[in-house]
């Protein structure tokens, strides 16, 4: 496929090279595989569920060792709110006040969300901030009809001109409400909950990847809350921000797998998800990192509950890596016994979860040292697991590479072959469900940081169809960061309760008990 010399040019400043352009079309061009799900993960094969002694043993594990590391919190934080408040969206597109009463609209349309909105309006965070707006630019507000007044509510907190809520990256909406209408945003709340359990020596780093066109906002937001939140917590925040690089971005092209263009004749690029972020997360120097999404908090009085469980998989973390370390300094060793090889595959199945090679037993020993520490030489990430209340996402499984290689992985369901009976079967099986909720070790036993890119397996992206100035074109998503990017780390799945995932999807969510606190302080 021939490019001009201005898409060379185009291609180069977006950081990109020829040659991945070329592999990206190449991937639309023969199509992806679907995951090849040989089980689901559960309790005792493959996700762990730890007694209330073991969960104590392996938080002390942590609280001992991490002041003697560099403990930082990775917080997906780029997205704006808009999808959160869809529903409103169409209510206001679709309803006039003139032609129908508000519950012959919602009966009509049978759109259970606005009536659960409507019934609980009172209660969710920015109730009061909108009706100051209102009162203050419609005077005769509470003379109006129930219709009348639910949509004037709902452009207020919309409207670009108004509160512009659709338009706010979500870290900085109003989320939680505390007395004296004191108002939260999530960014605030996951400062809160970090300094419980990845503060150390009284100080807490959290990083979060934001769209660029936010950073003041964000930094913003932190310079109003900075001493309320320091004096409350009697740590010092150290806060960093990225934005996805221009260079994860992908090619788009026609339904015949030709480039894109865009009017002017110029290529189309677009964001690949939040697959991307691998190469955010790699620019990172920490012993431990801490992965949360930045719409997965609580309000105060669960978050003790929730760290507790942070530094549970955090304890399991340091110890499944301290024990990979010594093995692996063991494998340097020219004098390694057999005995000693067969109990460091023992404990990479035992306690990696990983699945050995049923030829490995015939290897010679060189080989066998080899084989090891490949396997073992590998990024570490512990995931918590919730079970699976019928939640929108991905879950536990045991997947089969195309080199027959079966491992554990997380798995979308766009990523499963619906059409495929027997892997239908298998996705009906799952018993539990990922909340990103993750703790990853990404240096190897000599202190070296992993080239976190070198573990990503390209197969596992995403080819979904889109429009743009309504020609249909087709999209590449990079993998996913929990996802195929981390297909090749060493993975280990453990249960931990719901109360660790308070996901705000929708603004009903808010909704929730977890964040809802009127009577808290």
């Amino acid at each position: 496929m021939s490019f001009s010399d201005s898409d060379l040019k185009q291609i180069e400043s977006k950081g990109l090279t020829l040659r991945k352009v070329q592999s990206q079309i190449e991937l639309f061009v023969t199509g992806l595989p679907f995951s090849n799900l040989v089980s689901a993960a559960t309790i005792g094969d493959g996700i762990i569920r730890y007694t209330d002694t073991e969960v104590e043993h392996y938080i002390n594990v942590f609280e001992g060792k991490k002041n003697d590391l560099c403990v930082l919190k990775f917080v997906p934080a780029s997205g704006a709110a808009t999808r959160m408040f869809k529903f409103l969206f169409q209510f206001i597109k679709d309803y006039d006040p003139e032609a129908e009463t508000l519950n012959a609209y919602i009966n009509r349309t049978k759109n259970s969300n606005l009536s659960m909105f409507m019934v609980g309006l009172e209660k969710f965070p920015f109730y009061y901030e909108v009706m100051d707006m209102l009162n203050e630019k419609y005077p005769n507000y509470k003379a109006l009809s129930t219709g009348h007044q639910a949509l004037l509510f709902v452009k207020t907190m919309l409207d670009e001109d108004k509160l512009n809520y659709g338009n706010f990256p979500k870290g900085l909406l109003p989320f939680h409400e505390y007395k004296n209408k004191i108002i939260s945003t999530a960014f605030e709340e996951h400062l809160f909950e970090s300094a419980l359990y990845s503060s150390t020596n009284a100080t807490t780093k959290l990083h979060f990847t934001i769209s660029e066109k936010y950073k003041d906002k964000f930094k913003n937001e932190f310079n109003r809350i900075q001493e309320k939140v320091e004096k409350k917590t009697g740590a010092k925040f150290d806060i960093s921000f990225s934005y996805q690089k221009e260079s994860t971005d992908t090619i788009a092209v026609t339904p015949k797998n030709k480039p894109f263009r865009e009017d002017d004749g110029t290529l189309l690029f677009r964001p690949s998800g939040h697959g991307a972020l691998i190469e955010n997360l790699n620019d990172l120097n920490a012993d431990i990192i801490f992965i949360k999404n930045i719409d997965n908090v609580v309000v105060y009085k669960y978050k003790t509950e929730v760290a507790k469980y942070k530094k549970l998989l955090a304890g399991v973390l340091l110890n499944l890596q301290e024990t990979s370390f010594k093995y692996m300094e063991q494998l340097d060793d020219e004098e390694t016994t057999e005995d000693e090889l067969i109990k460091i595959a023992e404990f990479l199945l035992n306690k990696l979860q990983v699945k050995i090679s049923p030829e490995f037993e015939k290897y010679k020993a060189k080989y066998q040292i080899e084989y090891l520490r490949e396997k073992l030489n590998r990024p570490i990430r512990i995931c918590g697991m919730v079970k699976n209340e019928g939640e929108p996402g991905g879950g536990p499984f045991w997947v089969k590479d195309e080199s027959g290689n079966v491992s554990l992985q997380i798995v979308e369901s766009a990523q499963i072959n619906m059409k495929n009976k027997p892997q239908k079967a298998i996705l009906k099986k799952s018993t539990h469900f990922n909340p990103v909720d993750i703790v990853c070790s990404v240096k190897n036993y000599k202190g070296e940081k992993f080239d976190l890119t070198d573990f990503v397996d390209p197969k596992t992206a995403f080819i979904t169809m889109k429009t743009k100035v309504g020609k249909d074109l087709k999209a590449l998503e990079l993998p996913g960061l929990w996802n195929g990017s981390m297909s090749n780390w060493n993975t280990v799945f453990v249960e931990v309760p719901l109360i660790t995932f308070n996901p705000v999807k929708t603004v009903n969510d808010l909704l929730k008990a977890p964040h809802q606190i009127k009577s808290d302080a």
